[in-house]
């Protein structure tokens, strides 16, 4: 059971509780702790201080006093205002993941939210009504308004939820469920849109894909390696050691454990081969390079979901402090540092494919079939992942290194965090199918090694794959086996299959790279 606003929230953990595996609630001390805080807020109102978003106006109308009368006006009509959202919707697990985030700050006590609002939030979070958020609007400061404000809109009886398997309006499902809409309170409209959760959702997705994506590309990396007669002396953790990046010696490691009792590597150790290319020799390099920046943005989003977001902060009822803790900077970098290891994974993924092509490896035919003239083979699986590298290059301008002022000056500089994290998943989801085709290259490379064997983790893979994708001898229509190749990865069986075996690598970062 996690407790929110209490314990540690790791991205592990919150993607278990957005998908219904980790249960989550509030504890007593907690709630008691909550109910204190929007007392503070009452007597702000009470006493008839000026105190942003609380009884004045928002951005460049924070000059402007509102009645005491008119404060829950002010924070519904904060929600209707910045609902300015375009776009397709994002998915409905990414907006789930939104609710979760959001609670989880709100329950710290800072915010001045009454208990009836969270255990709403909660509600939508448990009857799995989650609202509809477009994927466009948001600068990345002061919070991600307009998409927190169209997560909320649903409190109101406004907008549209996911529910029954369709988009239906937030109105209709209530009245359906026998739920009747909130009034807010004071300062509730502004604590809800503030914050940093439309970034920091895409940032728990992102690690958990790019780390996904990171071990399969090792995984790729060892067959092809195999498939080519590349040698294993690069891998070796002496080499390594003279260059203590932790992520080069853990892929090293794995990829010298993945080779180390092959026969097909054995059997070419006395060739003529000085050297090998570099996507298949400098994998430890890249490979590495790019975990390491998975590793910050892990630590970075962490950091992220157990923080307090939103401003005003809320210390008791003399000290209520108007900060910059919404601003989407810290994540910002981060995502876009993300992104670009994402697109360096691809774009070595895909000089392996391509190398396996080219027939220089005794063995291996030329676009891995031996008929070809007639067929193709190959060739054109590679223009694909030729395609999505391009494409992933074209997205990685850091939006982090973009500010375009808003709110008549008031918000000056902006992170474009959003941005950030939106291009970076979407890189990763073109990572994915870059190395689904390495995968399908790699195999067939594989095959020409027979009747050697490779090490047992490598001839498991292998297995699996031919399970799912057949040796191909002519030409057929590839892309059935470049989404079969993409269903694997996305299976995440591979990584069950070669469980056992990363255990034993032995690697003393192993633990750094897989916890997240």
């Amino acid at each position: 059971m996690f407790h929110y606003g209490e314990d540690h929230l790791t991205c592990g953990q919150a993607l278990a509780i957005m998908r219904g595996t980790l249960a989550a609630g509030l504890t007593a001390s907690r709630r008691q702790a909550i109910e204190q805080t929007c007392q503070f807020v009452e007597q702000v109102v009470e006493r008839g201080d000026a105190v942003y978003g609380i009884n004045t106006g928002f951005g460049p109308l924070c000059n402007t006093r509102i009645s005491r009368e008119d404060t829950a006006i002010l924070q519904q009509k904060l929600l209707l205002s910045h609902s300015v959202g375009v776009g397709n919707p994002i998915a409905k697990d990414i907006a789930k993941l939104m609710l979760v985030l959001k609670v989880h700050a709100l329950a710290q006590g800072y915010s001045g939210v009454s208990l009836e609002l969270l255990d709403r939030v909660l509600w939508h979070i448990e009857q799995d009504v989650i609202p509809v958020v477009p994927e466009q609007g948001s600068v990345g400061a002061s919070g991600d308004l307009a998409p927190l404000a169209h997560l909320f809109l649903p409190l109101l009886g406004e907008g549209e939820v996911f529910y029954g398997g369709e988009i239906q309006p937030a109105a209709a499902v209530l009245q359906k469920l026998h739920v009747a809409p909130l009034v807010l309170g004071p300062k509730a409209g502004l604590a809800l849109i503030n914050g940093t959760q439309f970034i920091a959702a895409h940032a728990v997705m992102l690690v958990d894909k790019l780390h996904h994506c990171l071990a399969h590309a090792d995984l790729a990396a060892a067959l092809m390696i195999e498939g080519l007669q590349g040698s294993q002396s690069p891998f070796l953790p002496q080499l390594h050691a003279l260059r203590p990046y932790p992520g080069n010696i853990h892929v090293a490691r794995r990829l010298h454990y993945f080779l180390n009792t092959s026969e097909m590597l054995a059997s070419h150790q006395n060739c003529d081969r000085v050297q090998d290319p570099y996507s298949l020799r400098c994998v430890p390099q890249v490979h590495g390079a790019s975990r390491q920046a998975w590793l910050h943005l892990r630590d970075a989003t962490e950091i992220e979901i157990n923080a307090v977001t939103d401003n005003p902060i809320v210390f008791s009822a003399e000290s209520v402090v108007s900060g910059g803790n919404f601003h989407g900077q810290p994540l910002a970098l981060p995502l876009d540092y993300a992104c670009l290891a994402a697109a360096e994974l691809g774009n070595i993924s895909d000089r392996r494919s391509y190398l396996s092509l080219e027939g220089k490896t005794a063995g291996t035919p030329k676009l891995l079939m031996k008929d070809t003239g007639v067929n193709s083979g190959f060739m054109i699986v590679q223009y694909t992942a030729a395609a999505l590298v391009s494409e992933n290059k074209s997205l990685c301008f850091p939006a982090s290194a973009d500010s375009v002022p808003t709110s008549l000056g008031q918000e000056d500089h902006v992170s474009m965090g959003s941005i950030s994290g939106r291009k970076a998943l979407q890189v990763c989801g073109n990572l994915e199918k870059i190395l689904a085709i390495e995968l399908l290259c790699a195999a067939q490379a594989f095959d020409f090694r027979r009747p050697l064997h490779s090490s047992q983790v490598l001839e498991a893979v292998h297995a699996h794959v031919r399970t799912h994708i057949s040796h191909a001898t002519e030409d057929r229509i590839f892309s059935k086996d470049i989404q079969a190749a993409i269903a694997i990865l996305q299976s995440r069986e591979l990584l069950a299959i070669t469980a056992r075996f990363d255990a034993e690598v032995g690697s003393e970062f192993a633990d750094l790279f897989e916890k997240y």
